[in-house]
């Protein structure tokens, strides 16, 4: 496994300008390092050739974490078999199973042209390097003593690394956040930074996030399948946390905690929680050679230790948490723009959602589309499934998932090939359920260039984009908001992914992309970040 070494953040500027890629601090400008790591980590026509690099296709990182010592606990077994009864231990053994199989499984076994074998899992991953481990931290139950446990997707598996209670350090790590006051189990997912960063250098700490936001979605569904509600924690203290899992934090960070509650056990039917807290604004750093980008930013976005016995409910009541409560209006209201309704009938996902766990479990990235147009009442069902979740409470999904900030998150649409609606690019209004559409034009051909070159962009008859006013976010949640953001972006793609392939259509997701030109060429706000592209369209048979 490769080292990506750990740069501990400074105060001060710093003179390095001997170092041929180093920038002038920033500082001057007021603007965080956050807004400084997505400014430099942009993809220019001009200076992409130095943004990118061929990796080291000799060393590439280890694709499992492995432990040398622990007891295994096999999960395949209750993959296939049928178990009934509530009190029966292997159905919870079996609801389990399906969990993590359906977060995080490995799906498909792939062999290279040199022979080597590649694994792909339920989760989506850019260019398939699965930076997230996920960990399992019980409380104590029937099926699992106290302790840690890292699942490991290669076997299946759960190992128990750790056998001792450490429920209390969790709480402690996670200001006492009420989710974990009656639930059992806990998730933590992690992110081994290298892995990413082998191939996209600085600018996969985007592609980390957008990941894990692929994890925590498919965690959510697949918590609906197996009966449980997950409850999202991303405020922490990544210190303890770290040394909690027993991390080298110069490799491998935590990202994000999920409570487990089991909707069997009426005592754990448990009310929301916030799910995100503020780390501080740094915006006096050094000047940072290309390469430090990434894990400088890491550390700076870390929550510290300001009183050990602090709750979230204290943390609340010092008001340092923004309002997350929901705008009575859209964003955008675009005068005098066509406006067209994008309501409709939900997604049927079938008896027990047995049609989204398939969905689940056989979902890949599109490779190519044919250009042939999509349907309107198709794209309609994609946002529908995507946006208004209250629609499936009769289905047995949530109708109020966790997310960090859907608040900050905005929906532009490049529609190419639509049957029924106009070309031109479109604002989703998530609230009023309908496309505002703000430019006139086919954009097939820039969409290819904005997408790299790449004909996904070019041949889709859908692009969908998400955006942040990157600045505001910052006001609102310090430096730590660029991971909720990236988080949230892809929590929302892997449901698009999910809807799109039940429908049997094609989607595929884009991290790497020309930023500035996306909102130049789509009349995009400038003050919109651009966080992530989903391309939508009928795969190429």
């Amino acid at each position: 496994m490769g080292c990506l070494p750990l740069v501990i953040p400074g105060e001060e500027c710093q003179d390095q300008g001997s170092i041929q890629t180093a920038r002038p601090c920033m500082s001057d400008l007021q603007l965080s390092i956050a807004q400084h790591y997505h400014e430099r980590t942009k993809y220019d026509p001009k200076t992409i050739a130095n943004k990118t690099h061929e990796p080291d296709w000799n060393h590439p990182p280890a694709p499992f974490k492995e432990y040398k010592l622990g007891t295994a606990f096999d999960l395949k077994p209750y993959l296939t078999s049928k178990f009934e009864g509530k009190d029966d231990t292997n159905l919870d053994w079996q609801r389990l199973s399906r969990l993590l199989f359906c977060s995080y499984g490995l799906t498909v076994r792939m062999l290279t042209q040199n022979g080597d074998p590649i694994y792909l899992r339920a989760s989506p991953s850019a260019g398939g390097l699965y930076p997230a481990e996920v960990y399992l931290i019980s409380r104590g139950t029937p099926l699992l003593p106290a302790g840690l446990y890292h699942y490991q997707p290669q076997a299946h598996a759960l190992l128990r690394f750790w056998d001792d209670e450490v429920w209390s350090a969790l709480q402690s790590a996670c200001f006492w956040h009420p989710s974990l006051d009656h639930t059992q189990l806990a998730i933590a997912t992690t992110a081994i930074f290298f892995r990413s960063a082998w191939r996209y250098q600085d600018r996969a700490y985007r592609r980390i996030f957008l990941d894990t936001g692929h994890l925590l979605g498919n965690i959510e569904l697949a918590c609906a399948i197996s009966d449980y509600r997950p409850h999202l924690i991303g405020g922490f203290v990544d210190t303890a946390l770290n040394k909690l899992l027993y991390l080298d934090s110069t490799q491998e960070g935590s990202i994000a905690v999920v409570a487990l509650a089991d909707l069997l056990d009426i005592q754990q039917n448990l009310p929301l929680a916030p799910t995100a807290l503020p780390s501080s604004t740094r915006t006096s750093y050094p000047s940072l050679a290309d390469g430090e980008l990434l894990a400088y930013l890491h550390a700076s976005t870390h929550i510290e230790v300001v009183n050990e016995s602090a709750s979230i409910q204290d943390l609340l009541k010092q008001e340092i948490v923004a309002s997350t409560a929901q705008p009575l209006e859209d964003k955008y209201n675009f005068p005098f723009c066509l406006k067209v309704s994008m309501a409709t009938a939900e997604i049927n996902w079938g008896e027990n959602l047995i049609g989204l766990e398939n969905t689940i479990l056989k979902r890949r990235s599109t490779r190519a589309y044919s250009g042939a147009n999509l349907a309107l009442d198709e794209l309609k069902a994609l946002l529908d499934f995507t946006y208004q979740p209250q629609h499936y409470i009769d289905q047995g999904l949530d109708p109020t998932p966790d997310y960090f900030d859907l608040n900050l998150i905005e929906t532009f649409i490049a529609v190419s090939g639509v049957d029924g609606l106009e070309e031109g690019c479109y604002y989703y209004a998530p609230r009023a359920q309908e496309l505002r559409q703000i430019r006139f034009k086919n954009f097939r051909r820039e969409l290819h260039r904005l997408c790299l070159g790449q004909n996904l962009g070019r041949d889709a008859g859908a692009v969908l984009f998400h955006t942040a006013d990157l600045q505001q976010a910052v006001m609102q949640y310090g430096d730590r908001v660029y991971r909720y953001l990236h988080m949230d972006a892809g929590h929302l793609g892997q449901r698009l992914n999910l809807a799109a392939i039940h429908l049997g259509l094609g989607v595929s997701g884009i991290a790497g992309f020309y930023d500035d030109e996306v909102n130049e060429v789509l009349g995009i706000p400038t003050d919109e970040a651009v966080l992530y592209i989903t391309t939508l369209g009928r795969p190429r048979k």
